[in-house]
């Protein structure tokens, strides 16, 4: 009972209330020593309860209808949206609660985006670390293992020398592996060249694991921080892999340009689409967002009119950054 209650939204509490205390007052009125007198008697009495509720009906419900507006934007606001606030307007009662919403939001925000930073940091320097061990371990041992096999390739006889070379084979796909992984971890074209020539290489990459051709438009010059270019390459890399497990899809564009004032990327494919529930249910499209709001910018994943998926990331610049 007192769930529902709660759940009750607060003009038909109000409203049942004072109708409960109508009812009670014409009850007392009608069944009391003072009997209800007159032509109407106790007709007359419920006629006027019942006008009585039809005009607090009238009254109440355009007074408490901010109110049900401002519930249902707080329930509906979604904490990954950057600089998205309530807006109601209905007298200063309202404005009050939704101003204290917002600046609740501002709080929760600046919150978020420092311990989102400092998460994505420690996540950014497990990944060097990871890359280095293998890169350094692992590499190193199939690299051994490789010198192995080559020196005893003069002394095999010839009847295990199939198995020598599927040996050579295994290890040299081996090797790869790692250095693949080891892109994916820490891309270092992004440390060393810059952030279109990291988005170049990461296409190349994806065409030879996938066999898809990328259209590439990529502007140089952007003047972004290394912050910011690291979320626009794992933004870009997330939505490769997407595209790679589930799009199915037979043409690519990637484009990294000037657009109003701001940075703009996109990754465009014709694959099957976006899912309905993928914006709330994939763990990748929630750690891209998560980046966005990092450096402040806007994230949107949809599907065109003619198909396919689209990943925009803009990023607002006030000027250039040195």
């Amino acid at each position: 009972m007192r769930k529902q209650l709660a759940s009750t939204p607060l003009f038909w509490r109000v409203f049942w209330g004072n109708a409960a205390v109508l009812v009670l007052l014409a009850a007392a009125l009608a069944l009391g020593p003072l009997h209800a007198s007159g032509p109407l008697g106790l007709a007359g009495l419920l006629i006027a309860v019942g006008l009585a509720l039809v005009i607090s009906l009238l009254l109440m419900r355009p007074a408490f209808r901010p109110f049900d507006e401002l519930a249902e934007r707080m329930r509906r606001h979604d904490p990954l949206a950057l600089g998205e606030r309530v807006d109601v307007d209905g007298g200063p009662k309202v404005t009050a609660l939704a101003d204290a919403f917002n600046e609740m939001l501002d709080r929760l925000e600046t919150e978020r985006r420092e311990s989102t930073r400092r998460a994505l940091m420690v996540q950014e320097g497990e990944r060097r670390r990871v890359a280095r061990e293998l890169h350094d371990e692992v590499g190193q041992t199939l690299t051994g293992v490789m010198l192995q096999v080559e020196g005893l390739a003069a002394k095999i006889p010839e009847e295990l020398r199939d198995e020598l070379d599927e040996l050579r084979e295994t290890a040299r796909s081996g090797a790869e592996d790692v250095r693949r992984i080891v892109r994916r971890l820490r891309p270092e074209a992004l440390e060393d060249l810059g952030l279109p020539s990291a988005l170049s290489a990461l296409a190349t990459a994806f065409h030879d694991q996938v066999g898809v051709r990328v259209k590439r438009r990529l502007q140089a010059g952007l003047a972004l921080s290394d912050e910011q270019e690291l979320v626009f390459y794992r933004v870009a890399q997330e939505a490769f892999t997407n595209i790679a497990r589930h799009a199915g899809a037979s043409r690519v564009e990637l484009q990294l340009s000037r657009a109003d004032g701001g940075a703009l990327l996109t990754v465009r494919d014709d694959g099957t689409g976006l899912a309905r529930d993928a914006n709330g249910s994939s763990h990748g499209i929630r750690g891209m967002r998560e980046r966005a709001m990092l450096i402040g910018a806007q994230l949107t994943i949809g599907s065109p009119r003619d198909g396919g998926t689209e990943v925009r990331l803009v990023l607002p610049l006030d000027g250039p950054r040195r």
